[in-house]
């Protein structure tokens, strides 16, 4: 379908011209992530922190019936009031709709990002196994894109209100590479250590670079998952994080609160518990994660695709 997707003149002329470019979701920096003005703050220290190192940041969404990529001022100031999940599966139902705004989460940003030569992306968490699966079956899209899209995806592991065991379990079964930025730790949002042990601990952009590319010579599909630790200076108590997001768990359940809604709810219930400081903890999250894959961006560019063994190249 001509005009589906729109790619902005800025990352069109970056990936035209090997410059890297780092894709943002638009979830995060809507009101339905960071509650005004906090979400246009983490978005000029993001973007900042993305140009700062080298790179193009690409902020995706749907307007008016066309997946956007690189969306320009105009389009970010409808994004940032946007109040629609747009998740991978909604893609093409809302283009053809001619959905007016709709937000993108992980697991459409990479189905975006790959779809526009895009290698990298940068976010806060991201979505997992929800605690509870055997009874509800509720596993995040976004573990399945990350596996389908050969992108690298930079994020803080998982939020903090899902079960992290299983889903970095779910990571492992699904083929998903994980490799921790100078941790040896998967962690989980607003706390460095999430409990799992990474085996695989990488210490700058090369050697991420590295890894993709030798996948793709092998012939491995998908993506990567890059796990940062919020920094030090932000990570909130893990004691209060826990108590937290049970009581806004709780509160769902009796409210009948469920999906999409539930992140909302926790932050909500962190911010109240921690006197706001979950909001800072959000954004620092948010611009680590950008200056990290943008490094990774830049060694991108400077490793050429090799050809795959036996392709006679």
């Amino acid at each position: 379908m001509d005009g589906a997707l729109q790619i902005g003149s800025e990352v069109a002329d970056a990936v035209a011209s090997g410059t890297p470019v780092v894709a943002l979701e638009s979830t995060i920096f809507s009101e339905l992530g960071l509650p005004e003005p906090a979400n246009r703050q983490c978005f000029r220290r993001v973007q900042a922190a993305v140009r700062a190192s080298g790179a193009v940041p690409a902020l995706c969404g749907v307007l008016d019936g066309r997946a956007v990529v690189g969306a320009n001022f105009a389009q970010a100031e409808r994004l940032f009031g946007g109040s629609v999940k747009v998740g991978a599966r909604d893609l093409g139902p809302g283009v053809a709709s001619g959905l007016e705004v709709g937000v993108t989460t992980v697991s459409a940003t990479v189905t975006l990002a790959a779809a526009a030569g895009i290698e990298v992306f940068a976010t806060g968490g991201i979505g997992g196994v929800h605690r509870g699966v055997g009874l509800s079956g509720d596993i995040s899209a976004d573990l399945e894109a990350i596996a389908r899209h050969r992108v690298v995806v930079v994020s803080s592991g998982v939020k903090a209100f899902l079960d992290v065991s299983l889903t970095f379990e779910r990571l492992e079964t699904l083929g998903v590479a994980v490799l921790g930025w100078r941790t040896d730790r998967f962690p989980a949002f607003y706390v460095r250590d999430g409990g799992p042990e990474l085996s695989s601990i990488v210490s700058d952009g090369r050697q991420v670079a590295a890894a993709l590319r030798s996948a793709a010579a092998l012939g491995h599909p998908g993506g990567i998952l890059v796990a940062n630790p919020i920094p030090p200076e932000a990570e909130l108590d893990r004691d209060v994080v826990a108590a937290a997001v049970a009581d806004a768990e709780a509160a769902a359940r009796r409210d009948g609160v469920s999906g999409a809604d539930v992140t909302p709810a926790v932050l909500t219930a962190l911010t109240e518990v921690t006197g706001g400081t979950v909001v800072p903890a959000n954004i620092a999250l948010a611009e680590s994660n950008a200056v990290v894959a943008a490094e990774i961006a830049v060694a991108l560019v400077r490793m050429p695709a090799e050809p795959r063994p036996g392709s006679g190249a």
